[in-house]
């Protein structure tokens, strides 16, 4: 056997331990659903009620924290050292376990708005993948050791890049992009190796194939984190890209089906419940619906409705009982029904509004959490809004709560909060 390997093995076959709930990917669940079982999470707080613990961050970033067990893992880019890297903090006191990345001193482009390392990291217990755009993606065990990278080449994009790895069986699914010769890719967990890869057709300005008869200013991309949804007896590996969503099977990346209709421009991520799965575009964006289950083409047999130049933003929503709350990135929430595309209910949020963030919701409750750092609780229901709480961190932030063993834990620009009991 070769020595390099034995480390990759056992930390595969030695996952950390799991206290409590852990919340390990961007959205908590490979299906990206934002939605935890928690019933206890905190529904008050301000700068010092209820904080548990306050770390500085040496710089800004958009990540979102995951957590298992007893860490608490960040994505961090520290630009003075032209470092891409990711934290592990020790979620009992906010201790820095330990780092680790590598210097990245080539170009890239991004928006101001919008720092490196704005992808977050996933685990099973046993490994923690993170992503760096043009500077690769790359595993670490729980200790810090790195145990594998991979070179996927430059991302070229005026906005930069934010799509998360997913964790599915064996596989690391991925989509390295946007921008010229993006590619939606399987690695192997142990090793990295491409397991597959579907590149993404280099759509032009003026191709659009949605309906819409506007201008888009030639601005192409898609900064979504693909979903797995269970459709019968097969998952399938769901992605928004320009101007359509595809679902692949996880193991061959054979394509299963695409349905066209949505916009150049994509930000959410897909969202799956009762059979069905919702799509939004960016700002005046298409939104579409598909049942799941298709095969080829399925424009015309199973997208249920499609909406043009409709309200969609940059977070991702949630499902409840059929119905998706979501929000446009201007502070306005939105109840929707899944089958049939009705907007049920709009309603402006009390406090700063605008958010990158995406929704989280635990039961009745959602989080919304704002770019001014106060989060919003509401209930999920049709009927109408009915605000729950208003909390204030006073901090900048574009990223999402997490919740996790009856704690939030919030990334702002300045530092990582962990909210809850003292």
């Amino acid at each position: 056997m070769n020595h390099k390997a034995l480390p990759i093995l056992l930390a595969l076959l030695l996952p950390a331990a799991l206290p409590g709930e852990s919340w390990p990917a961007w959205r908590g669940d490979a299906l990206g659903s934002g939605v935890t079982a928690e019933a206890n999470l905190p529904l008050e707080w301000d700068k010092e009620k209820n904080v548990r613990w306050r770390i500085p961050l040496p710089e800004a970033g958009n990540s979102t924290p995951v957590v298992y067990g007893n860490r608490v893992f960040v994505t961090q880019p520290i630009s003075t050292e032209k470092w891409r890297g990711l934290f592990c903090f020790d979620r009992r006191d906010g201790k820095l376990l330990w780092k680790n990345g590598l210097v990245y001193d080539k170009t890239e482009s991004t928006h101001p708005t919008n720092p490196y390392c704005s992808a977050s990291p996933v685990t099973d217990g046993s490994i923690v993948i993170a992503a760096y755009g043009s500077a690769g993606i790359a595993a670490y065990d729980f200790e810090g050791t790195e145990l594998w990278r991979r070179d996927l080449g430059p991302i070229a994009h005026t906005w930069g890049t934010s799509s998360s790895p997913v964790l599915h069986q064996d596989l690391v699914i991925y989509y390295h992009g946007p921008g010229k010769g993006a590619s939606l890719y399987a690695l192997n967990k142990a090793t990295g190796e491409t397991v597959w890869q579907f590149q993404e057709p280099d759509w032009k300005p003026g191709e659009r194939t949605d309906g819409f008869k506007g201008q888009d200013n030639g601005v192409i991309g898609s900064f979504v984190t693909p979903i797995i949804v269970k459709a019968g007896d097969r998952d399938e590996v769901v992605m928004s890209f320009p101007m359509e969503m595809k679902a692949f099977e996880p193991a061959s990346g054979k394509e299963l089906w695409s349905c066209a209709g949505l916009n150049p421009l994509i930000y959410a991520s897909p969202v799956a419940g009762d059979g069905v799965i919702l799509a939004t575009g960016g700002y005046y964006g298409n939104s579409i619906a598909v049942q799941t289950g298709g095969t080829s083409d399925v424009t015309k047999s199973q997208r249920l409705w499609q909406q043009v130049r409709h309200n969609g933003g940059i977070g991702t929503g949630v499902v409840k009982d059929g119905y998706y709350y979501y929000h446009n990135s201007g502070g306005v929430t939105y109840c929707l029904e899944m089958k049939t595309g009705k907007t049920i209910w709009e309603e402006r949020l009390p406090g700063a509004g605008k958010s990158w963030g995406s929704f989280l919701r635990a039961g009745e409750w959602i989080y919304a959490l704002s770019q001014a750092g106060d989060t919003v609780v509401f209930r999920a229901t049709p009927e109408q809004l009915e605000i729950l709480a208003q909390n204030d961190l006073g901090e900048q932030t574009n990223s999402s709560p997490v919740p996790s063993d009856g704690q939030l834990f919030i990334r702002t620009h300045q530092a990582l909060w962990c909210i809850g009991p003292k």
